[in-house]
This record gives C-alpha cells, structure tokens and sequence, in this order.
C-alpha cells in the first residue's frame, strides 16, 4: 500500500511538472499550484484509463471524460486558489463562455486535445518507472481521435 501511495504520488509530480513546462510554454508563465492541479488532472485521467470501461471506448468518449474531470478539477481549484485566496493565476472572464472566469468553452477545446497526450504520458512514465505494460504510442491516440475509432 505504502509503496501505491509513493507510485501515484511520482505519478501526480511528473505529470504536473510536464504540464508546468506546457503552461509556461503556451502562456508565458505558470504557477506551482499547477503542479498540483495539473498533475492530479492527469493522473486521474491515467488513473482511469488502467480500467476496461473507460479504455475500451472510443477515443473521443475518452476524451470528453477526460475534459469534464479537468474542468471540474479547474473550476474547484479556480474559485479557491483565484477567487477565495485571491491569488488570480488565471482568469477567464474575458473569454466566450465561461463560468466566473474559471473555466470556459475555448479551453475546454483544448484539454479536450490533450487528454489523447495524458494518457500517453500516464501509460509512458507507468512503463519507464514501474515496468508496467508498454504503451501503443502517442500518435496511435490521436490517430484513434482523428479517425473516431
């Protein structure tokens, strides 16, 4: 069990670690409660993937799952880190539907997109660090999006 927590806990800093580097890419900057907001994002998406049910559907049903755990985990983390503490590490207000300025519609697009990447990395880092079941590949993912396969 203790060894579990450790695992998924490697796991969460990784995966937040790669998305700081993507957020600091994309927008400029970032903020280290990305690493925690990010990495649990994608670790639960990686976390969900182990399982048939969501790994046996198909590619854009993975990717709608996947993008309303980010957008509950970002609206959560949003109004307590943004709204409630005031830290204002981003704010949507200015973009076309969203919800108190925490999340929106244009974003959503684009977790959407990157769910195919997160589980890839998931599987990827579950293979490399634990020696679990070798991944199908990136490309594979999104050419299962892209096909609607």
């Amino acid at each position: 069990m203790k060894n579990k927590i450790y695992k998924d806990l490697i796991l969460i800093a990784t995966m937040g670690a790669i998305y700081m580097v993507l957020e600091g890419v994309w927008r400029g900057w970032t903020h280290i409660s990305m690493l925690v907001v990010g990495g649990l994002s994608a670790f639960l998406i990686g976390r969900l993937n182990e399982y048939p049910k969501f790994y046996d559907r198909k590619m854009w049903q993975e990717c709608l799952i996947g993008t309303f755990i980010i957008l509950i985990l970002e609206f959560a983390s949003g109004m307590i880190l943004n709204v409630w503490l005031g830290l204002d590490i981003w704010d949507y207000s200015n973009e076309p539907f969203n919800l108190y300025g925490q999340t929106c519609l244009p974003y959503a697009v684009l977790w959407f997109f990157l769910v195919p990447f997160a589980i890839y990395v998931d599987d990827y880092l579950r293979y490399k660090l634990f020696e679990e079941k070798k991944p199908a590949g990136l490309l594979k993912n999104y050419k299962d999006l892209f096909t609607l396969q």
